[in-house]
C-alpha cells in the first residue's frame, strides 16, 4: 500500500504570533524520546510504502540530521519518493543542510513569509531577510534543487511593494515552488488577542491575492492549487495526496490521517503522544469532502468522477449556475469539469456550497 506519510515535529524556538498549529515554544532541539515515540507509532501501521514523506511543524529543522536519518530508516520508502522538510531560516547551517540531504531529504520548504524585517518582527519570526537569503544559498550548496518558499500576504501595513519584493526574492534565490497564504487571524493565537491595527480588509486582501497570482504567472509559476504555485514539474506531491483524497498517515500530536476513507487524528497533547499515542476516530470521507478538495485544485471537479465514486450528478440548477459563474469569470466549465479561476478561488466556499446543495443521487 502506497501512502503519504506526515511526521509532525511539535517543537519551536518561538511560537509565531499568527500560528495555531500545535507546537511547544522554547525548544532548541528535538528530544530523543520523541523520536522513539514516532518510530513506535510508525511501526504500528506497517506494512506500508511511503510515496512521500513530509516533516512538518512546529519547526522540523530543529531535528538533527541523524534524527531524520533514524526516522527515515524505519520506513519503507518508494524509490524516487519526495521527502520534504519544513525549515525556519534561523535554525539552518550549511552543515545541517548537508546532513539533511545526506539523510535522504530532497525537498525543502523554507518559511520566508516576507523580506521586510519590520514585518518579520511583527509576525514574531526570529529570522531576518539576510538569514533567509543565506538559507537558500546554503541549501543550494548542499545539493537541494527543489526548494519551496512561503509567502504571507496582507500583513500589518502591507503594500504591493512588500509583496512584489518577496516574490522577486523567492524567484531570484531559486525557489521552484511558492506557497502564498493570506494572513488569517486564528482564535487562541497572540494576534487574536492583540490584533495588528492596519491589516488589509477583505477587499484589499483579495486585490493582493489576485495581483500575486498575476505576478507569479508572469514569472513562470503555474497555479495548481488555491495557495500553491510551481515551476513546471515541481508541484508538492505530498500535499496533492491530501487534495485528491488518497491515503495519508499523520504521526505526532495534532496530526491527522485519512486511510481507507476513514479519518482519525492524535490529540494535541505531547505527553500523551509520547506515553501511548492513541488516536481518535474522526468520521469518514464523503462527497462534500471530494467536491471541496477537488475545487481547491486547478484541475477542478470532474462530475463523471463524482458520479463514479459517489453516484451523484449535478442537477439542472447547478449546471445553469456554473454557466453564469463562467460568464462572470469565476470558473471554467465544459459541461463535465469545473475549475476555478483565481477570482473563483476567492469565492470557493460559495461555489462549492452551490454544487454540494444541488447534486442528486443516481
Amino acid at each position: 500500500m502506497n501512502i503519504g506519510l506526515y511526521i509532525h515535529i511539535p517543537f519551536c524556538r518561538k511560537k509565531c504570533n499568527y500560528c495555531d498549529f500545535y507546537s511547544i515554544g522554547g525548544a532548541d532541539a528535538v528530544p530523543a524520546e520523541y523520536i522513539g515515540a514516532v518510530k513506535r507509532e510508525i511501526a504500528l501501521y506497517q506494512p506500508f510504502t511511503a510515496a512521500t514523506v513530509y516533516f512538518g511543524g512546529g519547526t522540523p529543522s530543529l531535528l538533527a540530521p541523524h534524527q531524520v536519518a533514524d526516522i527515515l530508516s524505519a520506513i519503507d520508502i518508494r524509490p524516487g519518493a519526495e521527502i520534504t522538510l519544513e525549515a525556519n531560516p534561523d535554525t539552518l547551517t550549511p552543515e545541517k543542510l548537508a546532513g539533511y540531504r545526506a539523510a535522504g531529504v530532497n525537498r525543502l520548504s523554507v518559511g520566508v513569509q516576507t523580506v521586510y524585517d519590520s514585518s518579520l518582527v511583527s509576525l514574531g519570526r526570529i529570522h531576518d531577510a539576510d538569514k533567509a537569503a543565506l538559507a537558500f544559498r546554503w541549501a543550494k550548496e548542499a545539493g537541494f534543487e527543489n526548494i519551496s518558499g512561503d509567502l504571507m500576504i496582507g500583513l500589518d501595513n502591507y503594500s504591493y511593494e512588500e509583496m512584489y519584493a518577496t516574490i522577486d526574492f523567492l524567484k531570484n534565490r531559486g525557489a521552484t515552488h511558492i506557497s502564498a497564504y493570506m494572513l488569517k487571524i486564528e482564535e487562541g493565537t497572540p494576534f487574536y488577542y492583540d490584533t495588528p491595527k492596519n491589516l488589509a480588509d477583505e477587499d484589499r486582501m483579495a486585490d493582493y491575492y489576485l495581483a500575486a497570482c498575476k505576478k507569479l504567472e508572469e514569472l513562470g509559476y503555474q497555479q495548481y492549487e488555491i495557495s500553491n504555485f510551481c515551476l513546471p514539474g515541481y508541484h508538492s506531491r505530498h500535499n496533492t495526496i491530501y487534495w485528491r483524497l488518497e491515503d495519508y498517515l499523520g504521526i505526532g500530536p495534532g496530526a491527522h490521517s485519512c486511510m481507507g476513507g476513514k479519518r482519525f487524528y492524535y490529540p494535541r497533547d505531547l505527553s500523551a503522544f509520547i506515553a501511548a499515542g492513541n488516536t481518535v476516530q474522526d468520521g469518514t470521507v464523503d462527497a462534500d469532502d471530494y467536491i471541496m478538495l477537488s475545487l481547491r485544485l486547478q484541475s477542478g471537479l470532474d462530475f463523471s468522477q463524482l458520479e463514479s465514486r459517489y453516484h451523484l450528478t449535478p442537477n439542472d440548477y447547478v449546471k445553469k449556475k456554473l454557466e453564469i459563474y463562467a460568464k462572470q469569470g469565476f470558473v471554467c466549465y465544459d459541461g463535465n469539469t469545473v475549475s476555478l479561476t483565481p477570482a473563483g478561488f476567492l469565492a470557493e466556499n460559495v461555489i462549492a456550497s452551490d454544487i454540494m446543495s444541488n447534486v442528486t443521487e443516481i
